[in-house]
């Protein structure tokens, strides 16, 4: 099933069984993925709804950092929720393990001889791990393998 009509299902589940925080993910969401396709003037792919999904998952995640640096508690677990709904049409996350597997194959790949080289490892490696892994994660790790 594709992503675009698992949201549209989940959808018409969550307004039957009265789900109002789910109900406004999706339709959220759903929103984002419209908007995209109006740029892009086409429908999207499951990899470019990918995308869009991971985009609103880090914003609701720097939005939840901010909230409890504010000390807003209410705000934040708001956030969570949100969070929590949009994991579930995430892909299966990768462990530090296999990221860290992911990012020497890489440095090799491209032959990543210092930190100059990040971008060409950073580019080889982020089609492997979209939506499967933090970006911020791999930046970390990246960084820390190479030279």
């Amino acid at each position: 099933m594709r992503l675009v009509e698992r949201l549209n299902d989940d959808m018409k589940q969550a307004m039957k069984n009265k789900d109002k925080l789910k109900l406004s993910v999706i339709r959220m969401v759903k929103s984002s993925v419209k908007n995209e396709e109006i740029n892009q003037g086409k429908e999207l792919s499951d990899d470019e709804v990918l995308t869009v999904l991971t985009r609103e998952l880090k914003q609701r995640r720097d939005s939840l950092q901010e909230f409890e640096k504010a000390g807003r508690e209410d705000l934040a677990a708001s956030a969570r929720n949100e969070i929590n709904v949009l994991i579930e049409y995430m892909p299966e996350q990768l462990s530090e393990e296999e990221v860290r597997k992911l990012v020497s194959e890489a440095i090799q790949q491209v032959g990543a001889a210092s930190k100059k080289d990040m971008g060409k490892v950073m580019g080889a490696l982020m089609p492997k791990v979209k939506g499967r892994a933090d970006g911020a994660l791999v930046n970390k790790i990246v960084q820390e393998l190479l030279p």
